[in-house]
């Protein structure tokens, strides 16, 4: 009988039942690990992850039964339960401490080279998307929470990425930076300025873990706009952040193409919302 650890190397590393081997579950190359671990399907095999809560045993079962394993069976609970019953562990390094999800008060300055916004636009038959830098920007931690701060936007570096005739991709930024959307020769700026924030307790790793309060100044109006982000401290001490909205661009005087404001456009109607996803990068400052 083979016992298999199914957690990343990190994980098994800290601690894992005695004698089990790892085969990471996440990882494309499970089965083919499986395959060096246990060369004969006909053996019994027992797999565990973290807890009930987790599925990751339970992936590897119906991974392991198309492979050809025939005798594949999960440790109830997994190591919570193995731990609960006073059973030791096995360490094969050291073991780390987990990334506290609470940020050091102070100001956290944006890295402009390792952010971005990326967009997309689109009617019925088709949609373009790119991206525009990030010129500046801060966020200042209190208590844990990101209650102040601006993330400002260069609006003349908008790219398009998904069209390859140059002459087409020019006639594109063109249009978007012309007043029929986004008027950048006069508002060379998009700025959005948080006012307060909240933590979203019950969430789950990967997803959005504070609401943001704040508001955007686009083509030289300012609208509220709350933002579900996910932010989190890496080990090296870096902030990162993501979050993603669908804009209704209409509100910011952006109305070239809307079916809300002119009627029998052809092949000239726009969809109202803009796709924007955000990716920042932060270090803490003094």
């Amino acid at each position: 009988m083979a016992v298999i650890d199914t957690l990343p190397p990190e994980y098994y590393e800290q601690g894992h039942i005695p004698g089990a081997l790892n085969a990471c579950v996440y990882e494309m190359v499970f089965t083919d690990r499986m395959k060096e671990l246990i060369a004969n399907r006909a053996a019994r095999v027992v797999v565990y992850g973290t807890s009930d809560r987790s599925r990751g045993a339970a992936v590897a079962i119906e991974k392991l039964s198309r492979a050809g394993y025939s005798d594949v069976r999960e440790l109830a609970g997994g190591m919570e339960a193995w731990q609960a019953a006073g059973f030791p562990l096995e360490l094969s390094g050291m073991p780390k401490p987990e990334i506290s999800p609470t940020m050091a008060d102070g100001r956290y300055v944006i890295d402009t080279l390792a952010s971005r916004l990326e967009w997309t636009g689109r009617n019925i038959n088709k949609r373009h998307h790119g991206t525009i830098a990030v010129a500046m920007g801060e966020v200042s931690f209190k208590g844990g929470l990101p209650l102040a701060g601006e993330i400002v936007l260069d609006m003349n570096t908008i790219v398009n990425l998904d069209l390859d005739d140059e002459t087409y991709n020019r006639m594109l930024i063109r249009h978007l930076k012309s007043d029929d959307f986004f008027d950048v020769e006069h508002y060379p700026a998009a700025t959005y300025s948080i006012n307060a924030a909240e933590a979203l307790l019950d969430a789950a790793p990967g997803s959005p873990n504070y609401r943001l309060k704040g508001a955007l100044e686009l083509k030289g109006k300012r609208r509220e706009l709350d933002l579900a982000t996910e932010i989190a401290l890496q080990e090296s001490g870096v902030l990162k952040a993501w979050a993603a909205c669908d804009l209704d661009r209409t509100l910011w005087g952006a109305i070239y193409g809307s079916g809300r404001y002119f009627e029998k456009l052809g092949m000239h109607l726009v969809s109202d919302l803009v796709s924007v996803e955000i990716f920042l990068t932060a270090s803490r400052r003094n």
